[in-house]
């Protein structure tokens, strides 16, 4: 079971642009990011997997100095948009938990599933 929370208009979101939303009510989820890449959206807890904190420290500054990568800012990991990967840092070879993202006249809903709850931080 899942409950899909609406996030924003499409056309909110500009290509390449990721934007962090809070989900205020969604079972502790807290914040997601979302990106889009025409002709896709990537959705992912804003939560780093190595200690669990958002990956902005400033709101929607999640690029990293390419402008092509998600860049935690604690500790510089940079994950991928398109599959949340990580590519670099203390969190290599892990990769964000992806938020399922649909889009329905012209809205962008993400749909959280039942159980997915604030996890805690692993050991830094």
């Amino acid at each position: 079971m899942s409950i899909r929370h609406r996030i924003c208009r499409l056309e909110e979101l500009q290509p390449g642009r990721p934007r962090g939303f809070d989900l205020p009510g969604a079972g502790g989820v807290g914040g997601i990011i979302v990106v889009r890449t025409p002709p896709h959206l990537h959705g992912y807890l804003n939560r780093c997997p190595h200690t669990g904190v958002n990956l902005d420290w400033t709101p929607d500054v999640f690029l990293d100095v390419t402008g092509t990568l998600l860049q935690c800012a604690m500790h510089g990991a940079l994950f991928r948009f398109e599959d949340g990967y990580c590519i670099f840092g203390p969190c290599a070879a892990q990769s964000l938990t992806p938020i399922a993202l649909h889009v329905r006249e012209g809205i962008v809903e993400a749909e959280i599933p039942d159980g997915l709850m604030e996890s805690p931080a692993a050991p830094a």
